[in-house]
């Protein structure tokens, strides 16, 4: 690794800053860059029915601004607009933006395309920064400046051949992060003294990080030494354009806007060159998370996702923040038994604030389903075992049997080599609890009950016929209820040999059919064993329970 060869990025001489005590309290302007900036860095780029599908979504989503593309540079781009405009597809509330280079063939054939639409953002840029400049353009600071002058001029001239479309300009020092902060603001000025706008009729200033060169907070420090030298700044939305080449562009979006901005550029899923754009649907939620509006609406995130996907073939990563496959999944043991106490301490309290431990959003909230939640494999612990049996089957298995049960299940994914779905668990559960027979199996039996009241004692004898090893056996036995009945019937006729330890119950349905279930643990040899048991009739699925456990004390 040869480090030294990389400079330090310089920081921002600010006194007393400002952005370190606000907090985002209000949505900003978003404007979407899918359909160009995101467009033009897939391998395939979307054809013009795809472009479509795309615009439509990102208008129901909520966006009120929307770049739709480059029209100058291809017939593709241009194709794409004019259906738009003849379409009639562009909603009265929802601003369209065109990009265009400081020429004047493109800046023609830019306003071409937007003959008929209502209301337009026309966006010019040049690259300011000083390696471009040295490097690629060879040009001196004037040089640059008079581009950006060149472009301002030209589009004040264009609006005029349009009258029936309302114009707002809006220029981009392209790759800001590597300009000079006061050339930055001289290029900037220059361009508002061409335009001249107003409070009422505001011009646009974005401020990209066409590449990230520094940590988030010096990015925000920029951007607020920048606002507060700009002149006239009422008359002026800052805008802020982030690229993730060190990985943090959320951050600095997010701090840039504390810092004073205005208005955000990005893609969903953060599509765009390189390590690609601010993911506009991440910083979006993370406000949605914290009780803000973003006024966005990605309550189904699931068909979101799939139609990017279907449009621009690119996938979004399972573990994308919000997004992705696995972000509301816990493998850890400790983790699931944590998010089912949350999940549980919310509908007890019948709460209105989102508090689990792990999952920073209801995924309800995103059209996503509790299922997803928990998935189990081999590095899973008791409480996802238990949430599974709860949430997907009605189990509510007592807490001393989570341990139990939850060894089973691991050795049984471990032994697979696979996570295991819900079914699966299930089906094993089934075969552990409910369905041996062997050695012991209940037939039949009766009960006869004598109701001491005025001692307040309860007797039951019960008979019954129970199979052992293929065959019957009539055992008969008194306790003070069925349970204990029974368990002394096995234990005068040297079936049991075990000490009874805890019995548990509940409907397994709500409603006049619901089956019960019944869970009795007991103890031989210093061990525990528990047994499960399913009846319409409590009493049966009690004693079936009990046979369960005896059977598999036998198994071991």
């Amino acid at each position: 690794m040869h480090h030294i060869k990389y400079s330090k990025y310089p920081k921002v001489d600010i006194k007393n800053r400002e952005w370190p005590d606000k907090e985002i309290e209000k949505a900003p302007i978003w404007c979407s860059v899918d359909l160009r900036d995101g467009n033009q860095a897939l391998p395939i780029p979307m054809n013009v029915d795809e472009k479509i599908k795309m615009f439509k979504m990102l208008v129901d989503i909520g966006f009120k601004e929307v770049e739709v593309g480059f029209p100058s540079s291809s017939n593709t781009e241009y194709e794409f607009l004019r259906r738009l405009v003849d379409d009639k597809l562009i909603p009265d509330d929802v601003t369209i933006q065109v990009l265009t280079q400081c020429r004047e063939d493109l800046i023609k054939k830019t306003f071409e395309s937007l003959k008929g639409v209502k209301k337009a953002i026309v966006h010019i840029y040049n690259s300011t920064s000083t390696l471009q400049r040295e490097v690629v353009f060879r040009k001196d600071k004037k040089e640059i400046i008079d581009i950006a002058l060149y472009g301002a001029k030209l589009v004040k001239e264009y609006e005029t051949q349009y009258p029936d479309t309302k114009f707002m300009f809006e220029y981009s020092p392209e790759s800001f992060t590597g300009t000079e902060l006061d050339y930055a603001l001289e290029v900037c000025e220059a361009v508002l003294g061409v335009w001249k706008p107003t409070k009422d009729n505001k011009a646009i200033i974005n401020l990209p990080s066409t590449v990230e060169m520094s940590t988030p907070n010096v990015y925000a420090d920029r951007i607020e030494w920048f606002c507060k030298h700009l002149s006239n700044r009422e008359a002026v939305i800052v805008s802020l354009h982030t690229h993730n080449d060190r990985g943090t562009c959320t951050a600095s979006s997010e701090l840039g806007l504390l810092a004073g901005a205005d208005r955000i550029e990005g893609t969903l899923f953060g599509n765009g060159e390189r390590t690609g754009n601010l993911d506009i649907m991440n910083m979006a939620l993370n406000m949605y998370s914290e009780g803000v509006d973003p006024e966005l609406d990605f309550s189904n995130l699931n068909k979101v996702v799939d139609l990017y996907e279907e449009c621009t073939k690119m996938t979004v990563p399972e573990r994308h923040p919000y997004a992705g496959k696995l972000v509301f999944t816990a493998f850890s043991g400790s983790h699931q038994d944590a998010i089912r106490k949350g999940l549980h301490a919310i509908k007890e309290k019948n709460g209105t604030k989102w508090e689990v431990p792990y999952i920073a959003i209801d995924p309800h909230d995103l059209g996503r389903e509790y299922e997803e939640i928990i998935r189990i494999n081999s590095q899973s612990g008791k409480g996802g075992t238990a949430y599974i049996m709860e949430s997907d089957f009605g189990f509510i298995l007592p807490k001393s049997m989570h341990p139990e049960f939850g060894k089973i299940i691991k050795a049984k994914s471990d032994e697979l080599g696979t996570e295991l779905t819900p079914q699966q668990i299930f089906e094993f559960f089934k075969a552990e609890y409910l369905d041996r027979k062997d050695p012991y199996y209940l037939k039949n039996y009766k009960q006869h009950s004598i109701q001491n009241v005025e001692q307040d004692e309860n007797t039951v004898d019960i008979e019954a016929v129970i199979s052992v090893r293929g065959k019957d056996a009539k055992i008969e036995g008194i306790g003070n209820g069925p349970v204990d009945a029974f368990f002394n019937a096995l234990h005068s006729n040297n079936i049991n040999g075990c000490k009874f330890i805890s019995y548990d119950e509940h409907a397994l349905n709500v409603g006049s059919h619901s089956k019960a279930v019944a869970y009795i643990q007991v103890e031989s040899n210093e061990k525990r064993y528990f047994g499960v048991g399913i009846s319409d009739n409590i009493d049966t699925a009690s004693l079936n329970a009990l046979v369960c456990a005896l059977n598999r004390i036998s198994a071991k």
